[in-house]
Formats: C-alpha cells, sequence, structure tokens
C-alpha cells in the first residue's frame, strides 16, 4: 500500500509548494504521484474523469476562487489546463496554489511551455532506502561535501535479497504482491501501455506484439548503451518484414513521453581534462521489475542461472545489469534530493567506463561502480583510481557499491558501500 512509505521527494515537494505558485510531478504511472500530491492538496479534480474535465472546461476560472493547493491529476488529458494555470499565476503569484500530476507528456502541447510559471519535479520508483530493507548509514550528502567521511555501518541483506527487490518492484502499490499476484500487476501495467497508454498518445499501434518485441529487445539491453539498431535487429530476428525505422524512433519517443524509458545520459564535463567521451545513453526501465517481465525471468532462474534458459543472452551477466539498474534507480533518487544530476562515464573506445557519475551543480562529482558481489578487488576500483588521478579535488569520492554487508574505506581511499546502506 502506498501509505506505507516515506518518499525521500515529498521534502522536495513540500519545498516547492511553499515557495512556488505551480508545482508539476511528474513520472510513470504508479508511481505515486497522487498520493504524494494529495497529502498536501485542499482542492482536487480527477482529469481523467470526463466530468471533472466538463466542470473545468465551462468555467476554468473557478481555480482563482478554490482553496489552495489545488490538486490537477492526470493532468495531461486535459492540455489546456496547462495554460489555465499559467494564466491564473500570471494574475496571482501566491505561492502553494498548483500541483499537477501526470503520467505522460501530452499528445497535444500546451501552447506555452509555463517556463518562470510552472517549475517540474520528478518522481522515481521507490529507492532502496525508501523500501526499509536495512537502516542506512551512508548517505550521498556526506560523500558530495568531499570530506571523504568515514564509512561504517552493517546490513543483513544479502545476494537473494537484492535479487528480491530486483524483482518484486519499486511501484509502491505493487509492493504488498508476491509470486502470481505480482507476475500479474506487472504484466498488466505493460499490457495497459501497450494497449491503451500508446495509443493515447496518439501512435496507433497497428501491431502490438511488434511494440511488445521492441521493449523485450530493449529490457535485454538494459545497463548497456546498445544502439537502436542492435535492439531492433534483437526484436525482429527473423521478421523478413522490419517496421521502418521512424517507426521504431515513434516508439520510444512515446515510451520516454510515459517515463517507461528511463535512459541514463552519458556524463559531459565542462572543461578538456577529458573527452573523446561516449555520447550515447544507457538503456534503463522506469523499474527493472518490468525488464524481468519482459523477459519472462524468475528469481530461481536469476540466481541459479543454469536452471533457466533465455534468448536475452547470458542470465548471469544480466543478473549484474539489473542490480546496475535497480542501484542507479536509487541513486537518481538520492542525487535528486542533494540538487544534483547522475550520469554515466565511457570513453569513446571503451576502455575506461564508470557506471554512474552524479554530479552537483558545481560540476564537482562523486563517482560510483556497481559490483554484484560481496568482495572488492584491486581490478574493481581501477577505473575509479584513474578518474581520480585526472579530476583530482573535483572527484569528491569515489564508491564501490556491492552486494556485501560491511561498509568501509580501502587503503586507497575507494569507498565499499553495500547498496542497501546508501541513502539521500
Amino acid at each position: 500500500m502506498v501509505t506505507a512509505f516515506r518518499r525521500i521527494a515529498e521534502e522536495e515537494l513540500k519545498q516547492l509548494v511553499a515557495s512556488l505558485p505551480a508545482v508539476a510531478v511528474e513520472g510513470p504511472r504508479g508511481v505515486g504521484k497522487t498520493y504524494l500530491a494529495d497529502r498536501l492538496a485542499k482542492t482536487r479534480y480527477d482529469l481523467d474523469i470526463a466530468a471533472q474535465r466538463e466542470i473545468l472546461d465551462a468555467d476554468p476560472e473557478r481555480l482563482d476562487h478554490e482553496p489552495t493547493p489545488i490538486l490537477l491529476d492526470e493532468w495531461q488529458r486535459m492540455p489546456e489546463i496547462w495554460d489555465v494555470v499559467r494564466r491564473s499565476v500570471d494574475r496571482d503569484p501566491t505561492p502553494g496554489r498548483f500541483i499537477l500530476t501526470g503520467s505522460a507528456a501530452p499528445e497535444d502541447k500546451p501552447t506555452h511551455s509555463g517556463a518562470g510559471r510552472i517549475v517540474t519535479m520528478r518522481l522515481h520508483p521507490l529507492s532502496l532506502a525508501e523500501r526499509r530493507i536495512a537502516t542506512p548509514t551512508v548517505k550521498l550528502a556526506g560523500l558530495l561535501t568531499g570530506d571523504r567521511p568515514a564509512l561504517t555501518g552493517d546490513t543483513d541483506v544479502d545476494l537473494t535479497g537484492y535479487l528480491t527487490e530486483i524483482t518484486s518492484s519499486g511501484f509502491p502499490a505493487m509492493r504488498l504482491a508476491s509470486g502470481r499476484s505480482l507476475k500479474a500487476l506487472l504484466d498488466g501495467y505493460l499490457e495497459r501501455i501497450v494497449q491503451h497508454d500508446v495509443p493515447d498518445q496518439g501512435m496507433l499501434v497497428k501491431q502490438p506484439r511488434r511494440l511488445e518485441a521492441w521493449l523485450r529487445a530493449y529490457a535485454a539491453a538494459i545497463a548497456t548503451n546498445a544502439s537502436y539498431n542492435r535492439i531492433l535487429d534483437a526484436a525482429t530476428s527473423g521478421d523478413d518484414t522490419k517496421p521502418a525505422r521512424s517507426t521504431t524512433e515513434a516508439y520510444r519517443d512515446i515510451l520516454e513521453q510515459l517515463w517507461l524509458l528511463d535512459p541514463l545520459p552519458a556524463w559531459a564535463p565542462t572543461g578538456n581534462r577529458l573527452n573523446r567521451l561516449s555520447k550515447k545513453p544507457k538503456h534503463h526501465l522506469a523499474d527493472p521489475a518490468l525488464a524481468v517481465r519482459l523477459l519472462k525471468l524468475t528469481q530461481e532462474g536469476i540466481t541459479h542461472p543454469n536452471r533457466q534458459k533465455n534468448n536475452a543472452g547470458d542470465v548471469e551477466t544480466l543478473a549484474s545489469r539489473l542490480f546496475e539498474s535497480l542501484v542507479v534507480q536509487s541513486l537518481r533518487v538520492y542525487a535528486q534530493a542533494n540538487d544534483a544530476s547522475t550520469f554515466h562515464f565511457r570513453t569513446h573506445k571503451g576502455d575506461r567506463e564508470i557506471d554512474a557519475i552524479v554530479e552537483a551543480d558545481n560540476g564537482q562529482v562523486v563517482a560510483f561502480e556497481v559490483k554484484l558481489g560481496r568482495s572488492v578487488k584491486d581490478q574493481d576500483v581501477a577505473h575509479l583510481l584513474w578518474l581520480k588521478s585526472v579530476m583530482k579535488d573535483d572527484l569528491l569520492d569515489a564508491i564501490v557499491v556491492t552486494t556485501g554487508q560491511t561498509a568501509y574505506r580501502r587503503r586507497d581511499g575507494i569507498g565499499v558501500v553495500p547498496a542497501s546502506l546508501l541513502t539521500a
């Protein structure tokens, strides 16, 4: 149940609502946007209900007189409401007037971007810290100070526990489900995206199986920067009539508008210390549990790869990439709480690669490698030490995130932190 989880983003939303006239909370369906916003709202309109839209269509200026904050839920179902809010804010810029929530960018764009009037805030699925599977002891806020704090803490969460989190989802309403019920919820979520949400975005899907195949191929490429041509080839293997590139690009664009795809952008640092870097994003879904369902994997199959055959390739390697995706999902939540951004790093030739870079506004960074294992060897930190030699003091800290049980610092200064012990 949604109410069981305290969201790290709640404090951010409270601060924005207290200081700004209008805030739009964005994120995938089922992530908890409405629940979070409704905790602050005094008036609510559900714009996925025709009768509610008709009320505002007949008298949009009634919003000037309702108790505030006013929640406009699923606002993309009535795109013109964005401009109604913008004009209302022009008349009265008092803080805390509107909260808009939406599960998609609207097909028909508002006539005005809302810049200067409506600020957007992203809500991701539950991070590991928000799932309360352990008591976190290492704060990203502390790592971003550059003081290289001592790293302490222990956790009982082991590899099996992390695989459980990968398969059980970070969507709040799904957290109480398990087994067949959870599979049905995740399958239904994906089916709704393909059968309803994509058409609602204005794209007629004549052959849903092709879109489903493309999604499976994307899931198989999770935490890689495989080209979209490779993804298309994997999706249409043995198909003599491949969809046009324009069609698959439309798939990608609409699925990003629905926040189902959540690619991690490549880091582009300022200055000339690092050049010839890859510009390709790394592929991620909103939640790695969706990738598990798309690929028809089971937790037992991931834990014991020899027990499950899968057309996604090496299941053991895929488990490592799914764990990376889970950690990246959490890091995005923690970074956002610290007004920082999350990227990945890879040189053009691929000889240097770091799984996640959290960059503060001043350009200084904390670098993270993700390892599906308990122990950390010298080769696991080689790229972090190289980055430290290049960036010097601008690399505030460097961490290997593991499935181990104890947080500590190595003699070379690199931190080792179990994933469940990290928080904002």
